[in-house]
Formats: C-alpha cells, structure tokens, sequence
C-alpha cells in the first residue's frame, strides 16, 4: 500500500546541516502521517518527529527540538528532515514511516510501514 525511499544520509561533521528526504508512494487518495526514526548505534530506535498528512501538526523528540525540522511537500509526495547543528549523539540509521491510522495527533510509534534506512554518520 505505501513504499517509503530515504535519501540524503552521508557524513557531517559537528555542527553541519544535513536534509534527509523521504519519498512516499502510495494512492493519492491515501492519507498518511509520516515519521522520522532513528537507531544509534547499540541502541533502541527512537521517534524523532513526525507530521501529519496535510502538514499543520508537527512533533519532536526532546533532544532534537530546536534543531531539527520535519515537513512535507505533499505535491512531489515527499517529506523532509532538515537537520541543523548536528552533534555526534545524532549519528543513526534514519528511517522514514507512514502511519494510515486516522488519529487526533501525530503519533509516535504504531507506524505501519518502513523504509530502508539511511546511515547519518556525525563526526566531532
């Protein structure tokens, strides 16, 4: 029902900008929060924002709030993570996920389907 590509990973170094893309194939009539996701390495992933299908609602992970800024360009069917003032805690395969569940917020976890990954490697 829904394919998710990521692009956009790479190296960086401390307080470099990166911009991740996540490009959403699904039926135009479907309507899906999108979220970003992330596993450092060792560890669980963790939600680290999300939007909602038309775009008005947004939500962050703590530790990203500030620096990180997700939105969605629902013309080229595409959702962005711009990622500022990078430090080497945010080092992580980065995933993109869809959420066709109909709800009152943006949810951070019950995501359906997943992309591949992406690695973001931050050196200091």
């Amino acid at each position: 029902q829904v394919q998710l590509t990521e692009s956009g990973g790479g190296v960086a170094q401390a307080g470099d900008s990166v911009t991740l893309s996540c490009v959403v194939s699904k039926h135009p009539s479907v309507k899906a929060a999108t979220g970003w996701f992330r596993r450092p390495p060792g560890k669980e992933r963790e939600f680290v924002a999300g939007i909602d299908w038309s775009g008005s609602r947004t939500r962050y992970l703590d530790a990203v709030k500030g620096r990180f800024t997700i939105s969605r360009d629902n013309v080229k069917n595409t959702v962005y993570l711009q990622m500022n003032s990078l430090k080497s805690e945010d080092t992580a395969v980065y995933y993109c996920a869809a959420d066709l569940r109909i709800l009152p917020g943006v949810p951070d976890n019950g995501y359906r389907f997943w992309g591949q990954g992406t690695q973001v490697t931050v050196s200091s």
